[in-house]
């Protein structure tokens, strides 16, 4: 029986000054929706999995062209509830050269931001359901936020289901202190963790200098399995090598051992939803069971060829990921 996967957060508008320019000097914004969960569901539906979003929308005609980007790729949207009068919009300035990526949220007050427990009924979301995931983001929109996804993941847990968390802090959302104090709380029914550095700092004050010569990115997953039960925790992360070229590579910690994939050195088109189609590759890899070297080699690519496709979908195929992770002939003319 082929999985079915659920994952639960907010979608929003993104608006992008066309061309690279500065928001003060932009005439005209690129329009895109996105979203971490969004991107994750978008990525294992073109991969031909049983992907199935949960949100909240207004019923307006924008809240309706957010769900049509996502059901033209496939994927399930029966359980988006309709309601509210905004959505959740963010002005991405995209990173050039040496100027950093700069974002601004306006999503206080959107129908997501707004929405209460009684929105959602898990038990149907989750009929047939074997997975569930979400981000660190969708708790950081609200108290009754945290308190609908611990719901969620009691429930996925009653059922039998994965979990999967990406921590994904996001200091303009929510200070360290409460990231801490909720993260601690939902991290209890995950299963599989995603998280970087960056994340360990800011959400748990973890420091990467109290390894002691050993690999940071496995010592904060070794921390944090001291902490939680999780089962895996996963790590990808960028290097900058050049003004103009990246390195990527990533590590799946599990049962005692890391896993650490190859490096892929790139140029980066945009890397919005990188770690989104880290997230989905990693689920594909594992739902499909793949050994632990396997997974982390496919999910790494997944993440590569997002610097790739602009917006935050990442429009690829099995098979791309496949060249790319396991064969030399990814950037071969494809006839």
């Amino acid at each position: 029986m082929k999985d079915k996967i659920v994952t639960f957060g907010e979608i929003m508008l993104r608006l992008s000054p066309e061309n690279n320019a500065r928001f003060t000097q932009c005439n005209a914004f690129e329009a895109v929706y996105g979203g971490g969960e969004a991107n994750t569901a978008v990525s294992l539906a073109n991969f031909d999995v049983d992907a199935n979003y949960v949100t909240k929308l207004p019923k307006h005609i924008i809240g309706q062209a957010a769900i049509n980007s996502l059901r033209q790729y496939g994927v399930g949207v029966d359980h988006i509830v309709r309601g509210g009068d905004q959505i959740g919009i963010y002005f991405l300035e995209k990173k050039t050269s040496q100027r950093p990526t700069n974002v601004i949220y306006n999503r206080a007050g959107s129908a997501f931001a707004l929405a209460t427990a009684d929105d959602f009924n898990w038990d149907e979301i989750f009929d047939g359901a074997t997975w569930f995931h979400f981000s660190g983001i969708t708790p950081a929109i609200s108290d009754e936020m945290t308190n609908i996804c611990i719901t969620a993941c009691k429930k996925a847990k009653e059922k039998g289901m994965t979990v999967s968390c990406d921590l994904n802090y996001r200091s303009k959302l929510w200070s360290s202190e409460k990231a801490c104090e909720a993260m601690s709380r939902i991290c209890q029914y995950v299963d599989v963790c995603i998280a970087n550095e960056d994340d360990a700092i800011g959400i748990f004050s973890m420091n990467p200098a109290d390894a002691n010569g050993e690999e940071k990115n496995a010592y904060i997953a070794k921390e944090l399995m001291k902490k939680f039960p999780f089962k895996m925790v996963a790590s990808v992360w960028r290097t900058e090598t050049s003004i103009t070229t990246f390195k990527l590579q990533s590590m799946i910690y599990t049962e005692g051992k890391a896993y650490y994939s190859k490096e892929f050195f790139m140029h980066i088109l945009d890397y919005i939803g990188a770690g989104d189609a880290y997230c989905a590759g990693l689920i594909y890899s594992l739902i499909n069971n793949f050994d632990p070297q396997k997974a982390v080699e496919f999910a790494n690519a997944a993440s590569c060829l997002k610097h790739t496709v602009s917006g935050d979908y990442n429009l690829v195929t099995v098979d791309e990921v496949m060249k790319l992770a396991f064969s030399d002939a990814g950037n071969e003319v494809q006839r």
